[in-house]
């Protein structure tokens, strides 16, 4: 019998602890060691933020919910992975061993790299975690009766830009449901070399309509963007040239703002000599796996991704809800196939799906792969994006609060629709 274990229960821990379930003989032992006693639906942070949706409604009990698909959970929070010893080391001192460790446990924001950035201690709000967009929301109805400036966008180094975007039409929305929009100019700064760059270089016409979008709303932006520092109020930003001189300097003051902050490693991770690069994101091969060690495996938003180019201000890669689905599939495969003694093949496609939503409506978009060159480069947009992102939002946590991972009929689908989360020739036996 394997122990399999899995650090992190987000959008990547707990249906990757799902699709192991399913794949793996049932005599092997799964354990999902997170910080967090509760799943958190990420995507609709923003929507909390604004008062639309209460923390609650888009959470889920673990315990009972792993109890009842028979993989352990313990609640604690992990300090430090020790590979060589193939063990855990949690907050109390146990060790919890592994025969198979797979890291999941999504980032560290890296408020404290840009002075005055982040809720704690800092002036600019979060949606980056339900407990940050609760907090975030007490701050946006204070602010809605005194109406001023509003900045938000994402930092040099960021990789996540989609719910900045999202967010700030959001806002923009919810202003209008208010009738105070008129009291309120709004300004996003992102460090994307153009407007819907999005860290992919675009995906179809995404600058094209990310910019009429906010044309439509009257909503200025800067890109190529480096925050410099944060005060109370008050934004200093450098808009900055190709070759990396700075082009402009402003001072945007504000009421309101929100800015998506660069990502790291955890710390239980950041240093481990082997696992991980410079910023303590994970290492891994084309099947998830470690290259240093063989039975460490890591989805989500903690694998290492290099960035498309080197720009001027640094843009990360994003790691998208599909992408995430994608790598845990391959992933499950490859451990059962170990398993069985059998050589690791299934490689994960990468693919994107994508519905952005703005409150009203919203951007979609495919691409395949992820990563340009692509076969499928599309986007959309209209007010069916609003009510996709909704109907998706349930459909999701109905999952979680099931305990499936893939249902064969979602396979069935985008099998149908030619998108696919693992490669093809790589699911002979799948």
């Amino acid at each position: 019998m394997a122990h399999i274990v899995v650090l992190g229960a987000g959008l990547g821990g707990v249906p990757m602890a799902l699709e192991a379930r399913k794949e793996l003989p049932k005599d092997h032992k799964i354990t999902v060691i997170s910080d967090s006693a509760t799943f958190h639906f990420t995507p609709s942070n923003p929507w909390v933020a604004v008062n639309w949706r209460e923390p609650d409604q888009i959470k889920v009990e673990l315990a009972p919910m792993f109890k009842k698909k028979n993989i352990d959970f313990i609640h604690a929070k992990a300090t430090k992975v020790k590979p060589e010893e193939n063990a855990v080391t949690l907050e109390n001192g146990e060790d919890v061993t592994y025969d198979y460790l797979i890291i999941a446990t999504g980032p560290e924001l890296a408020f404290d790299e840009i002075e005055g950035l982040g809720p704690h201690g800092g002036h600019t709000e979060s949606v980056c975690h339900v407990d940050h967009a609760a907090a975030s929301n007490e701050v946006w109805q204070k602010f809605c009766d005194n109406p001023a400036p509003i900045v938000v966008g994402a930092v040099q180094g960021a990789s996540c830009f989609g719910p900045a975007y999202e967010f700030a039409m959001i806002l923009e929305t919810d202003l209008r449901k208010r009738k105070i929009r008129d009291k309120v100019p709004m300004t996003f700064v992102t460090s994307e070399p153009y407007v819907g760059h999005l860290g992919l270089d675009g995906v179809g016409d995404t600058k094209g309509l990310l910019e009429s979008e906010m044309r439509n709303r009257h909503i200025k932006w800067i890109t190529s963007a480096r925050v410099t520092k944060v005060e109370e109020g008050l934004m200093h930003v450098e808009e900055v040239n190709e070759d990396g001189t700075v082009k402009k300097t402003h001072e945007l003051p504000f009421g309101y703002s929100m800015m998506l902050p660069a990502f790291r490693g955890i710390p239980a991770v950041r240093d481990v000599e082997g696992l991980v690069n410079p910023r303590g994101f994970i290492l891994i091969d084309e099947h998830q796996r470690n290259p240093n060690f063989a039975n460490i495996f890591s989805v989500g938003v903690c694998v290492a991704i290099p960035p498309m180019e080197n720009y001027a201000v640094p843009v990360g890669v994003p790691k998208t809800g599909f992408m995430i689905e994608s790598m845990v599939i391959a992933t499950a495969r490859n451990i059962r196939d170990e398993l069985a003694g059998k050589d690791p093949r299934h490689v994960a496609t990468w693919n994107a799906v994508c519905l952005a939503d703005f409150g009203d409506g919203g951007v979609a978009f495919v691409a395949m792969p992820q990563i340009p060159p692509r076969n499928v480069n599309w986007s959309a947009d209209g007010g069916w994006v609003h009510l996709g992102k909704i109907a998706f939002e349930k459909y999701f946590l109905g999952k979680i609060r099931s305990g499936v991972g893939e249902p064969f009929y979602e396979r069935a689908v985008f099998d149908m629709l030619g998108i696919h989360k693992v490669k093809p020739q790589e699911k002979t036996d799948a």
